[in-house]
């Protein structure tokens, strides 16, 4: 087992405990190489990943989790009922054709090379009513899956494009997987690893195979390896430098900067791994 040592965490933007961010819960690859994060009250943060800098594009008047960027720019943030699309002028408007949602508390986004835009619904505490819906281009809005239900959370879509992977934070706490058969519709879960006491939250792929999971409680983040070993990656029992560990993503121009939102503070964690990460979806919608 390999553990990175907390020198080996960074403050990436912002400085000890106070980085001007308003707990952030989703940080998001930009397809440019810049970062994206979310705020409590709403805002929408475009972080600068050369120069470590951020700046507040948007704000979509309610609280951010996961966010995800088409190839236009938009970003698409998950904000309890609503998915909001926020353009790169900052104008907001919610990304769903649908006269009454079908959603109850949005988590986190992924794209898919088609365009559908994929989004957990955690439903409600302890409550097992999660499902994964599925945003078609036009804004379309279906249920995809129910069969994870106890609080999806964090998902990603495997390199392959074809699985997409899941986080369900409770009863018990474990990485799923969901086929997407070649109609687009979804197949049989099936559990990947389970995380025991643990609520995870977050997932990322490198482009070797291995999947990133970070944990909201305790602050830890795991590797997933190729042989299906889980090691731990890193852990921070100070709850400082990583702090709640939501969201994960690897960004840059080079996708090797591992970044990681800290919803119990107010900055983003650097994970010095020397890996690239996977790449993922920019379509155009």
């Amino acid at each position: 087992m390999t553990i990175i040592n907390n020198e080996d965490l960074k403050y990436f933007v912002g400085g000890f405990i106070g980085g001007g961010l308003d707990h952030p819960e989703g940080i998001a690859a930009g397809k440019d190489g810049e970062a994206y994060a979310g705020g409590e009250d709403g805002q929408v943060y475009k972080i600068d990943t050369k120069t470590r800098t951020f700046s507040e594009i948007g704000n979509t008047g309610a609280f951010v989790g996961g966010l995800a960027q088409d190839g236009n720019g938009n970003v698409y943030c998950c904000c309890g009922p609503d998915i909001v699309k926020v353009t790169p002028t900052g104008k907001t408007s919610s990304y769903q054709n649908s006269n009454s949602s079908i959603l109850e508390l949005a988590n986190y986004p992924v794209f898919d090379q088609n365009g559908n835009l994929y989004v957990s619904d955690s439903g409600g505490w302890k409550k097992d009513d999660g499902k994964i819906v599925k945003i078609s281009k036009d804004g379309k809005i279906d249920v995809w899956s129910e069969e994870i239900s106890s609080f999806p959370n964090g998902m990603a879509l495997h390199p392959n494009r074809k699985y997409l992977y899941v986080i369900a934070s409770l009863n018990p706490p474990r990485v799923e997987r969901i086929k997407i058969n070649e109609d687009g519709t979804a197949g049989k879960a099936e559990k990947v690893v389970d995380l025991p006491d643990t609520v995870p939250d977050g997932l990322a792929w490198d482009e070797d195979g291995n999947l990133y999971i970070s944990c909201y409680i305790p602050s830890k983040i795991y590797k997933l390896d190729t042989k299906d070993n889980l090691e731990l990656l890193v852990e921070d029992p100070e709850h400082t430098m990583l702090a709640s560990p939501t969201n994960i993503a690897f960004c840059g121009n080079n996708r090797d900067i591992l970044l990681s939102a800290n919803l119990g503070r107010g900055h983003i964690t650097e994970i010095m791994t020397g890996v690239v990460g996977s790449k993922l979806e920019y379509p155009i919608i």
